[in-house]
């Protein structure tokens, strides 16, 4: 998945931006389909609940006097005692609060605030499980949005991971001020901004949290001025950490609300004398109540403006708004998976949509006559088209822009693509990139999705010129409800 800000451990748009309680409740109700209305069921009420199967969120779904029922941290086969946190026309969500039957799939959670933050809310569900979940999670994209011979595709078994745990390259923490004095760093309760402070984090690159909590107790000691939401005042709003893990190059990002940082310095000095492994401190500047994480303005603060990566026998330099997958173990085997689904020919011209700092196409470079890619984040067209020269690499050339729009440009120019990636964010595919994809039919196609939903309607257009072959789902995300897939398309 590339070019998608993955802020939180929710999901979130590409430019980090949480949805709101609205968009997940519209989310819930545009993806099932339940006529009935709940009646006399009010917010507190505890209702006993059968759990059927889980939903596209992970929760457990059940069914309460023919209305629907989305219960966190059930699973499927239990009898469960609920308490019911929301009464909506057609669909009642609420939290588990007693558990008469188990189900043999449950095991304890690693992390004790897994059912307060988003991002871990599998943790109670046996690995096994969640692969055979995730899976399904496509199965039920395709069976709401019914694309043309659905029922025939090949949903093949969930690539896992031995240890699904430590594999987040990157942290990106808010940081708030309790009301004792004290600083904290963390995420967000579902569905409030109250923060819980981050001790620990089993999905975590143990770095990452090292070094978030020694800055967190520098906070404290220099009293730095941390952002207020509530009164809009103070400096600091986020921190954000990110490991390259095959040379453990690590980079520091101070997002602020001020164009400066007290005692930047002095906390810079006393983080580069415990972590060597930090080669990069930068600040971004995002004044105000923005709910975008991330502003236009990044500066370096000292060292270099970008750490290196290594994936596959190439190199990456990664600025600190570059994209790049957070799962570095799983992402060799996600791009082995579109270079297996593509079939390339070396007189091939490849389009590689989506491209963020190059990773999928530079990977594919040395089997194509040409690659071309797009991004809309500009800071990453320039790291690709710097990791291409790097690299060596003279058959790749990265444009800032869309996908919908570069692409007809570039086939209304005479460019004719043989194969095309799309990576797109979680929105799906642009309905006029589908145009220009289905007027310029490629012969090799392969999506890359991180979102069943948008991936399931996207195909019932593409299929008017091309065949599933398969959708390979991919466990990018252990502990969570999210999967990625790779679908190898025919053309007709």
């Amino acid at each position: 998945m590339n070019n998608k800000e993955k802020s939180n451990y929710k999901s979130k748009n590409r430019y980090g931006k949480k949805p709101t309680d609205r968009q997940k409740q519209d989310r819930r109700k545009n993806f099932y389909h339940n006529p009935s209305k709940s009646s006399d069921i009010k917010i507190g009420d505890e209702i006993p609940l059968k759990i059927k199967r889980m939903g596209i969120n992970g929760e457990g779904i059940g069914y309460y006097q023919r209305t629907i029922c989305f219960i966190k941290g059930a699973l499927p086969g239990e009898k469960v005692v609920a308490e019911i946190t929301d009464v909506q026309p057609r669909f009642i969500t609420g939290k588990v609060r007693k558990i008469k039957k188990i189900s043999p799939d449950r095991v304890k959670p690693i992390d004790s605030y897994a059912g307060e933050v988003g991002g871990f809310e599998l943790e109670h569900l046996a690995y096994p499980a969640q692969l055979e979940f995730k899976r399904d999670v496509i199965r039920q994209s395709l069976t709401k949005f019914r694309p043309e011979g659905y029922k025939r595709y090949e949903l093949r078994p969930t690539i896992g991971m031995e240890n699904p745990t430590e594999y987040r390259n990157k942290a990106q923490f808010q940081v708030r001020r309790f009301e004792d004095g004290k600083i904290g760093a963390g995420l967000y309760k579902e569905g409030t901004h109250e923060l819980v402070d981050l001790v620990t984090c089993s999905v975590q690159h143990p770095l990452t949290m090292e070094i978030i909590r020694i800055a967190v107790e520098l906070f404290d000691k220099y009293d730095v001025s941390i952002y207020d939401e509530h009164k809009n005042i103070g400096s600091l709003k986020t921190i954000v950490v990110r490991v390259a893990e095959a040379t453990k190059e690590t980079q520091v990002v101070f997002i602020t609300n001020t164009p400066t940082l007290e005692h930047v310095d002095e906390i810079i000095d006393e983080l580069s004398g415990q972590f060597p492994e930090i080669v990069s401190f930068m600040q971004n500047f995002n004044p105000g109540r923005e709910s975008l994480v991330w502003g236009d303005k990044t500066t370096n603060l000292r060292g270099k403006d970008v750490i290196s990566e290594k994936l596959d026998g190439l190199s990456f330099n990664l600025s600190a708004r570059a994209f790049f997958q957070l799962n570095p173990k799983q992402t060799s085997i996600l791009y082995a998976e579109a270079r297996k689904a593509l079939e390339l020919s070396p007189n091939d011209n490849l389009v590689d949509a989506y491209s963020g700092v190059g990773t999928i196409g530079l990977s594919l470079a040395d089997q194509a006559k040409e690659v071309r890619g797009m991004d809309t984040i500009e800071s990453a067209i320039d790291d690709a088209n710097e990791n291409a020269k790097i690299n060596g690499i003279e058959n790749a050339h990265y444009e800032f822009g869309s996908a919908e729009k570069l692409l007809p440009k570039w086939l209304h120019a005479g460019f004719k693509p043989d194969s095309i990636v799309v990576d797109p964010p979680r929105v799906g595919l642009d309905n006029k990139l589908i145009t220009a994809i289905l007027e310029s039919a490629p012969k090799h196609f392969t999506y890359v999705s991180c979102n069943p939903s948008t991936l399931a309607r996207d195909l019932t257009r593409l299929v008017e010129k091309y065949d599933v072959e398969y959708i390979q789902s991919i466990d990018m995300f252990p502990q969570t409800a999210r999967v990625e897939a790779v679908v190898k398309l025919k053309k007709k």
